[in-house]
């Protein structure tokens, strides 16, 4: 009889590792196999101490990800001209962003046909929320714009501040994509992982584009919300977020 309840020993010892912050909130737990192997049980056992788990709001399951551990997710407006680190930190969260490539390049072409511009500052960057990577945004500046900047002023303070141009607003597609083999490692995720893709052009009060950026965010730790107006009021104007 006792048998039948070692999945609860398992789902206590499972818990503590949790409650010791040994799998972060979002941070994907080892598969079920592993996870069989490593407590001395079967696969059957695990399942339902994961159940367990999971019917106590600790963990959550997604196809693609496996079992990981529940995260409060960082909410960044649709509605709203500000930056990402600008919301984490509303959030009471710590902002972190690491330079990953900084180079004046020949601008690729869907930069190219955006910005009309043969050169640009093409950079990317790891964006932190409490020292866990949720997003990679790489951003593409006309070259004469991106003259005077360097890596660390990039590094340190949000682009917009930097260029001296008066922004207009900003148009956001968001779609989905499979984690390449880089994206994966850097946002420490399986690789084919279903992403969120996010392309945004920001332009200057004139309407010319100064900015692309593409992104790809977590989805495990990352939803975008947008204020819906009711009947007869103005339609939502799309993402206000600037890089």
């Amino acid at each position: 009889m006792a048998r039948d309840f070692r999945y609860l020993s398992v789902a206590a010892e499972l818990r503590a590792e949790l409650s010791g912050n040994g799998s972060p909130a979002g941070q994907l737990l080892a598969s079920e196999a592993d996870l069989a192997t490593a407590h001395g049980v079967s696969r059957v056992t695990i399942r339902k101490a994961l159940s367990q788990l999971k019917g106590e709001g600790l963990i959550d399951s997604r196809q693609g990800f496996g079992w990981y551990a529940i995260a409060t997710p960082l909410r960044q407006t649709l509605a709203e001209l500000t930056t990402i680190e600008a919301q984490i930190s509303a959030a009471g969260r710590t902002a972190e962003r690491r330079i990953l490539t900084f180079a004046f390049v020949p601008a690729p072409p869907r930069p190219a046909a955006v910005l009309g511009s043969a050169g640009v500052l093409e950079f990317s960057r790891l964006n932190l929320s409490d020292n866990r990577a949720f997003a990679r945004v790489t951003v593409w500046v006309p070259e004469a714009l991106a003259a005077d900047l360097s890596r660390r002023a990039v590094e340190d303070r949000p682009l917009h501040e930097l260029l001296g141009v008066e922004l207009g607003g900003a148009t956001q597609t968001i779609t989905a994509v499979g984690a390449s083999t880089t994206d994966a490692q850097l946002l420490q995720l399986p690789e084919g992982s279903p992403l969120l893709h996010c392309e945004r052009t920001t332009t200057d009060r004139a309407g010319t584009p100064i900015l692309l950026s593409e992104a790809v965010f977590n989805p495990l730790v990352t939803e975008f919300v947008a204020e819906l107006p009711a009947l007869g009021h103005v339609e939502p104007s799309g993402l206000r977020m600037i890089g």
